[in-house]
């Protein structure tokens, strides 16, 4: 984590550098210093809270602009003394030097490197996992395959090893006490009926190689969420397959039934076919080839896991004062990620190189994380700082369009309240993860 840390601050230090800008602090964490040195005009160091890191640039925010008014008030008194801590900064033979002072394309690069070498470590991670590694997927060979369809309320279903098989208990087909056991011959009551799967004749150890006409990688890891898109998406209709069987293919043809399933979105339930087969889990090796839509796949899912953060805030909260159970799939922190870390390496079902891909990819998923999250455009996150550099050239433009002089630098101070409104919200965000992981951790099991 640390690692991730410094190497995303080497971004925007290295391309400061490299464009004359004066860094005086190089830091990985917040709070008091542990351990810094001095080399050349930079010092660097480690601090005690491990959340993050900063480096320090000259003259991040520009002196006021001309014509700002002079009348007191409390927000522009406080705008003033974040100004003059900046400009304390700055020495004489800074000239040239400060970030303010460099033109718009220079801040934009050195505000988006440190994300961007985000991006690189979790592309590299992914990578590895995938193509050196091996990484835990759903096959494509057939787990299960169950006789006959029960409904999921089925008074039949029942986890005492001795009870019958439900395909031979007879149960109430429709109204109100359907799924409701019953007694064979009289009306509305009949025994399950078979499940597409066993009426095509597949069995478990059965391997789909192909489905409606397309070749699927048994071990390629969305190779089985073509096989359900497609059965999902053909309900009462033909499906030809595929499958492998003792070293020989063989040609069936399913034929999916209806079935209500929930939606995408959580909101409602839709009709999906169902051919009931389960998939046999398994750890392989991906092609290269796969490495961009798996990292596309990640990227869809990041996005929508951060869009969703604020509305799973309540939840957490729940969590970890009011005894809720925890969403194993909302948030979790630094504290949470080293616990099921642990929890990972301790099983002893898998093997080393399983664990090593697992660690992997976590730090991947981490760095993906901390790509997408400094790009939201809000200061004082890296994507403030390029949104109002692109805001600064955009402003340019149109003065010049207009025969207009140029406004010269946008004045980020007056953006410091809602700066430290945003630092304020991360920081009660971060406390909570870190409390909700230590008092309701999510765990493997």
């Amino acid at each position: 984590m640390l690692f991730s840390i410094g190497f995303h601050e080497a971004g925007h230090f290295f391309w400061a550098r490299k464009f004359g800008m004066r860094v005086p602090q190089f830091m990985v964490g917040f709070g008091p210093t542990l351990f810094s040195r001095t080399r050349g005009e930079t010092e660097y160091g480690i601090k005690a809270i491990p959340l993050g890191g900063y480096i320090r640039i000259v003259g991040m925010i520009p002196p006021a602009e001309q014509g700002e008014s002079k009348r007191a008030t409390r927000m522009r008194s406080f705008i003033a003394e974040v100004r003059g801590a900046a400009l304390d900064d700055v020495r004489p033979s800074d000239t040239g030097r400060v970030f303010y002072a460099k033109p718009w394309w220079q801040r934009v690069i050195v505000m988006f490197a440190g994300p961007f070498n985000n991006l690189v470590l979790a592309v590299v991670f992914f990578t590895l996992t995938l193509t050196a590694l091996g990484t835990s997927v759903l096959t494509t060979q057939i787990d299960e395959v169950p006789a006959c369809v029960v409904p999921a309320n089925a008074a039949s279903i029942s986890s005492d090893p001795d009870a019958p098989d439900p395909c031979t208990v007879p149960l109430v087909t429709s109204g109100a006490d359907a799924g409701q056991t019953c007694t064979q011959g009289t009306a509305n009551c009949a025994l399950p009926v078979p499940s597409p799967a066993a009426e095509a004749g597949l069995r478990p150890g059965d391997t789909i190689v192909a489905i409606d006409g397309k070749t699927v990688d048994p071990t390629v890891f969305d190779s089985w969420t073509t096989v359900q898109d497609a059965i999902r998406s053909n309900p009462g209709q033909a499906v030809p397959l595929t499958v492998e069987r003792d070293g020989q293919r063989r040609e069936l043809t399913v034929t999916p039934i209806e079935n209500t399933v929930v939606d995408t979105d959580g909101t409602g339930t839709v009709t999906a076919g169902y051919l009931g087969v389960a998939p046999s889990p398994g750890f392989d090796r991906q092609p290269f080839s796969v490495v961009p839509r798996y990292f596309g796949m990640v990227v869809s899912q990041s996005v929508d896991k951060l869009v969703e953060l604020p509305q799973r805030v309540p939840a957490l909260f729940g969590a970890a004062f009011l005894g809720d159970e925890r969403d194993p799939q909302g948030p979790i922190g630094v504290v949470g990620v080293g616990r099921l870390s642990g929890e990972y390496f301790a099983l002893t079902q898998f093997s080393a190189l399983e664990k090593l891909s697992f660690f992997l990819s976590l730090l991947a998923s981490v760095n993906m994380v901390l790509f997408l999250f400094n790009l939201v455009p809000l200061y004082p996150l890296d994507g403030g700082h390029v949104a109002g550099a692109l805001y600064e050239k955009a402003r340019s433009v149109v003065a010049r369009l207009r025969g207009r002089p140029d406004p010269g630098p946008f004045d980020i101070a007056r953006l410091m309240p809602a700066a430290y409104a945003v630092a304020g919200v991360f920081v009660l965000l971060s406390g909570l993860l870190v409390i909700a992981d230590i008092v309701n951790p999510i765990t493997l099991q």
